[in-house]
C-alpha cells in the first residue's frame, strides 16, 4: 500500500532541479503547492512529504515556507552521505537533523541514506549500523537506506559528478547491499538486524528486470518499507501505465513512499528532465492520478483512474493547452496527444 508521496527528488540539488531556469525556488514551490492540493482533493489521508533536501539546508526550507510550499505538504525529508560525498561527520546526523527542526515543526524524515562499499566493504558495514543508531536516537520517524542493489555500471549514474572527479562519480555505482551479480556483501546481514525500522529505497527503471528479485530479497529480509518513484516522463512511453501496474503490484505488501519526479521533455521550460514544467498543474494532474489509481481515498475502486484517450480525430496542441479552461482528465488527455 502506499502511505506516502513524496512531491520530487532532491529538489535543491542540480541534478534533479535546475536552478539556472528557477534560481529562487518560486516555480518549485508552485509545484508543489499545486501538487499537494491535488493529491489532498483526491486523497484526503494521504501523507505528503515534500522532496528530500541535499543538501540538508535549513535556509532552503525557509525559502521555500516563504514561497508557501510548506502548507502543502506535511512531512519535510531529508537525504545524506557522509561518508561519501557530504562535508560533514557522521556523527553529526542528529545535529543536521536538529537543524531542520528548528525551522519546522513538520516531521523529519531520512529518505535516503546511504554508505558506498566503494573503499572497502568493512566501512558500509560499520555506517550502516552507526547510522542506524544515530537517526533512531535523534528520533527520526521513517528512514529509508539507499539502496539493496548497486547501481549497474552500465547504465550510468544520474549526478552531476563526472568521471573526472576521482571516486565522485564512482562511489555512485557501489551503494547497493547487493553487488551487481547478484552476491550480498556483508552489509546486508547488517542491514537484516534494522530492517523492521530501516526501510530501503530502490529506484526501478522503466521495466525493471529486478523488479521481482527486489521484492524476494525485501521478503526475506524482513523490509517493512520501501521508497520509490513513478516518472512523470516515463508515463509518456508506451505501455507505461502496464509497467507502472506491475510495479505497483509488485511492491503492494510493503509501506510503500512513492516519489513523483522528472520533467517530460515536451512538457518544460527546457527539454530535460530536470526543468520546471511550463504549466506545474499538470505535474499536479499526474500525482493525482497515480494516487487516484493506486492509493484513492477510501469507497473509491483502484485502477479506475486512467488518463483518457481524446475522441477520434480530435488534437489538442501543447502550446495551446491552458490548465485554467480543462479539467484534470482533459489536461491528461491533451498533454498525451501533443507527446
Amino acid at each position: 500500500m502506499i502511505e506516502a508521496a513524496m512531491i520530487w527528488n532532491e529538489p535543491n540539488n542540480k541534478s534533479h532541479w535546475d536552478p539556472g531556469l528557477d534560481p529562487e525556488w518560486k516555480l518549485f514551490a508552485d509545484h508543489v503547492i499545486a501538487a499537494g492540493q491535488a493529491i489532498r482533493a483526491v486523497n484526503p489521508t494521504m501523507t505528503r512529504v515534500l522532496g528530500g533536501m541535499s543538501p540538508i539546508d535549513p535556509h532552503w526550507l525557509r525559502r521555500m515556507e516563504t514561497h508557501g510550499a510548506l502548507d502543502a505538504v506535511d512531512v519535510v525529508a531529508v537525504h545524506g552521505f557522509p561518508l561519501d560525498w557530504n562535508l560533514w561527520p557522521l556523527s553529526a546526523w542528529p545535529d543536521k537533523i536538529a537543524e531542520i527542526k528548528a525551522v519546522t515543526d513538520k516531521p523529519v524524515w531520512v529518505t535516503e541514506v546511504g554508505v558506498s562499499s566503494f573503499g572497502a566493504e568493512e566501512v558500509q558495514v560499520f555506517g550502516l549500523e552507526r547510522t542506524a543508531e544515530l537517526l533512531r536516537g535523534a528520533g527520526v520517524p521513517r528512514i529509508f537506506w539507499y539502496s539493496l542493489f548497486d547501481l549497474p555500471q552500465s547504465w550510468g549514474a544520474e549526478t552531476r559528478h563526472r568521471e573526472a572527479e576521482g571516486s565522485s562519480y564512482y562511489r555512485h555505482f557501489y551503494l547497493g547491499l547487493i553487488r551487481e551479480d547478484g552476491s550480498p556483501k556483508p552489509a546486508l546481514d547488517a542491514y537484516a538486524r534494522h530492517a523492521e525500522e530501516v526501510g530501503l529505497m530502490q529506484w526501478f527503471h522503466f521495466h525493471d528486470p529486478r523488479l521481482d528479485e527486489a521484492v524476494a530479497w525485501m521478503k526475506r529480509l524482513g523490509t517493512r518499507r520501501i521508497r520509490t518513484g513513478l516518472s512523470w516522463a516515463d508515463s509518456f512511453r508506451p505501455g507505461a501505465i502496464d509497467w507502472f501496474d506491475r510495479q505497483m503490484d509488485a511492491l503492494a505488501d510493503f509501506d510503500v513512499t512513492v516519489t513523483f519526479c522528472f520533467t517530460p521533455a515536451h512538457l518544460g521550460l527546457a527539454p530535460h528532465h530536470t526543468s520546471p514544467a511550463r504549466e506545474p498543474q499538470a505535474f499536479a494532474d499526474f500525482c493525482a492520478w497515480m494516487i487516484d489509481r493506486y492509493a484513492p481515498a477510501s469507497g473509491r475502486q483502484q485502477r479506475t483512474a486512467e488518463a483518457p484517450r481524446l475522441a477520434d480525430g480530435a488534437e489538442v496542441q501543447s502550446p495551446e493547452l491552458t490548465p485554467l479552461h480543462f479539467d484534470r482528465d482533459e489536461r491528461l488527455a491533451g498533454e498525451r496527444s501533443a507527446a
